[in-house]
């Protein structure tokens, strides 16, 4: 074993209970959300057992930290990850004149997700309902919008931030010209 492997396994364990703690679950907690038994969680935590890449994907799963991240030589906390601007995934094929810039980490996905949406003139963003209690907040940032939620539509201009259902139809448009925004999607 490599002195990096030595390196990783020491950090491990006091990186996994970190990562409970702040978390603010039990190891009875862990355990469920897991899969893996309150026993081995204990056992992993105090360093008297290593986990298999398996067990570990699930403890990171459960705990909705970075599997990498526990890995890495430097602590969670003091890293920053940085994508610059020509790096941010970008979605161009959906809506008519739109582009999504993609904010959020891809772990997101399907939860709670954040967007620069861009609209040219014309453009627009129709969607389809999401899982129900599903909801977006939309920050307009330049221009004007009208955001339509089931059978209701307002009107925002650059500094206003609307929040609607998004479990209904919906669609955000260009009142006139182009604009920029910002959407939060949060699934239930």
């Amino acid at each position: 074993m490599t002195d990096d492997a030595d390196d990783i396994l020491q950090r491990l364990p006091a990186r996994l209970k970190e990562a409970r703690r702040a978390q603010g679950l039990s190891l009875d907690a862990v355990a469920k959300l897991s899969g893996v038994s309150r026993s081995m969680v204990s056992q992993i935590e105090r360093g008297s057992s290593s986990p298999t890449i398996a067990t570990l994907w699930n403890l990171t799963r459960a705990l909705q930290v970075d599997f990498a991240g526990l890995l890495d030589g430097a602590a969670g906390a003091s890293q920053i990850e940085v994508l610059r601007g020509a790096e941010v995934p970008t979605i161009d094929n959906r809506g008519t004149a739109c582009r999504l810039r993609i904010l959020s980490p891809p772990e997101e996905a399907g939860r709670h997700e954040v967007y620069e949406l861009v609209l040219g003139p014309g453009g627009a963003l129709v969607s389809d309902p999401h899982r129900r209690g599903a909801r977006e907040h939309l920050t307009v940032i330049e221009g004007h919008l009208s955001v339509q939620s089931g059978e209701n539509t307002v009107v925002l201009c650059a500094g206003d931030t609307a929040r609607y259902a998004a479990d209904v139809a919906h669609g955000i448009r260009t009142e006139d010209g182009t604009a920029r925004a910002f959407l939060v999607v949060q699934d239930a």
